[in-house]
């Protein structure tokens, strides 16, 4: 076994947004940095684009838009001149029919009928009148807000296919986080107004984050962003070891510099040594591969996350639909969500007599899904689509299989303190060492979130203490996305840097 070794101002573990938000800033700032990712040819995490006979995958759905002026502004420096425009539609698929998202008050009555409409509207008074006192699941925070029928219908099936449990199991802060600020009332006036055609202005730019009319996006997808951002690191003298997973982190305790111990799949060994190091690996990988590792990590690894999987078929057609995606709430198939590649950009499409889709199965490593041969899910994948009525078998001309572990944080029972001990043992012991993005603070964010934890970290190194709170993004302000960037973003980026800890936000 051969190794190299190498020392650097920081070290960064991991090449998605966080991490390579990171390692770009600091570079422009004259730090050097050496970033290690596990995979071996893609940088962005789950942000990246997948390439396979010249049709581009998205792994996911990634919107560029954010309240955020920084982010924003960042955005346009690493990529100034390939995003494109391009128009939201996304609608839910239930009991053979579809219905928009967000909901059209007229189209949703009418598809459920004037008896089931009734029910969900008797259901959703029952609920306002007679609310659950001690909300504790999913469940409960959403029969809340829009009634048990409505939560059958529109959130239960869709929902527990994506995180493998069932509602009543799930915390209540998922609930709060992903659908906070709309409501029933909400989205049937909004649905009303787009039915009449009178909400063709958005509103400041401050809309609710699920009733967006466009996007940006870039041309070639979102890892377009996170290859011009890699190019511009190493551009600046900076290193990106890919294939690389972290074996070892241990601090010395005499100079307070840190050793990390990165291994390819061929056994060799990069040894660099740093003065910080910024993870945005899973907090339970990280907490096993500290050295000594502290007796209060060991809650960490109890932590949970959901593996997930796109089918990308090309099918001789035109487009199927014009969604970016749909949502399907029907529990004859396994597929909780179905992407159109060319919606989100036609360029991601390489032939116009062949459509493009990606079908999204939420799994956990090493289950039945997840362990299944890349030619049995594309037949699944085929099978699905027939079900569904929306192609024939015999039209898929191709399909290919992208796998990614770790793509969603689990909130359940017991996440939460974990979550905290390791914060708590972590911030005391090692002021050195920053935890950013989704899975390095096992926090469901946004691309844009994971961003700014990685900016607020870099204010921080340069400072030489923790100036900022990372953990106060996506929390203590408010990160909701907005339709429109550029200068409706700057009216709001005040509100949205979180506040120095000690004052308020």
């Amino acid at each position: 076994m051969t190794a190299t070794d190498h020392s650097t101002d920081v070290a960064i573990i991991g090449a998605g947004p966080a991490g390579l938000t990171a390692a770009y800033l600091l570079t422009k700032k004259g730090y050097t940095v050496t970033v290690i990712e596990k995979d071996p040819q893609y940088v962005g995490g789950i942000s990246r684009t997948v390439e396979h006979e010249g049709f581009r995958f998205d792994i996911g759905g990634h919107r560029f838009f954010s309240k955020a002026k920084e982010v924003v502004d960042l955005w346009n420096e690493i990529l100034p001149d390939d995003f494109i425009q391009r128009p939201r539609m996304s609608r839910i698929y239930y009991e053979g029919k579809f219905y928009s998202y967000p909901l059209r008050a007229f189209e949703a009555l009418w598809n459920l009928g004037i008896l089931r409409s009734t029910l969900c509207m008797a259901s959703f008074a029952k609920a306002q009148i007679f609310p659950k006192k001690d909300v504790r699941s999913f469940q409960d925070w959403t029969v809340n807000q829009f009634g048990h029928k409505l939560f059958s219908i529109f959130f239960k099936t869709y929902t527990e296919k994506v995180w493998g449990m069932p509602c009543d199991e799930m915390s209540a802060d998922w609930a709060a986080q992903r659908i906070k600020g709309l409501s029933l009332g909400g989205a049937v006036l909004d649905g009303l107004k787009r039915s009449l055609g009178l909400n063709k202005k958005p509103n400041n730019g401050m809309q609710t984050k699920t009733l967006l009319e466009t996007f940006r996006y870039p041309r070639l997808g979102p890892g377009m962003m996170w290859e011009a951002a890699r190019d511009k690191i190493i551009a600046g003298g900076n290193r990106i070891l890919m294939g690389q997973s972290l074996k070892q982190l241990a601090q010395d305790q005499v100079t307070g510099r840190w050793r990390m111990v990165a291994t390819a799949k061929d056994g060799t060994e990069a040894v660099i040594n740093a003065a910080h190091v910024i993870s945005s690996a899973p907090m339970r990988e990280l907490a096993g591969r500290i050295h000594p590792m502290p007796a209060t990590l060991s809650e960490a690894l109890d932590l949970k996350y959901r593996d997930f999987l796109t089918v990308a078929l090309m099918i001789k057609s035109e487009d199927l639909f014009p969604d970016n995606w749909i949502y399907i709430h029907d529990s004859k198939v396994k597929v909780g969500r179905i992407q159109n590649f060319r919606s989100w950009s036609p360029e991601m499409v390489p032939d116009q007599d062949i459509a493009c889709v990606g079908l999204e199965y939420f799994c956990f490593e090493g289950d039945g899904l997840w362990s299944a041969t890349d030619a049995d899910l594309v037949e699944l994948a085929k099978k699905e689509m027939a079900i569904l009525g929306l192609c024939k078998a015999d039209q898929v001309v191709g399909g290919a299989v992208v796998r990614q572990e770790k793509a969603y944080p689990v909130y359940d029972d017991s996440y939460a303190e974990n979550v905290k001990l390791m914060r708590e043992e972590l911030e005391a012991k090692y002021p050195t060492l920053h935890l950013v993005g989704r899975n390095g603070m096992h926090r469901y964010n946004n691309q844009d979130h994971a961003m700014m934890t990685a900016m607020l970290t870099v204010r921080n190194i340069e400072a030489g203490t923790r100036v900022y709170d990372i953990w106060g993004v996506n929390e203590d302000a408010e990160y909701h996305e907005s339709g429109d960037e550029g200068e409706r973003a700057a009216l709001a980026s005040e509100r949205l840097v979180p506040g120095r800890i000690g004052r308020a936000a």
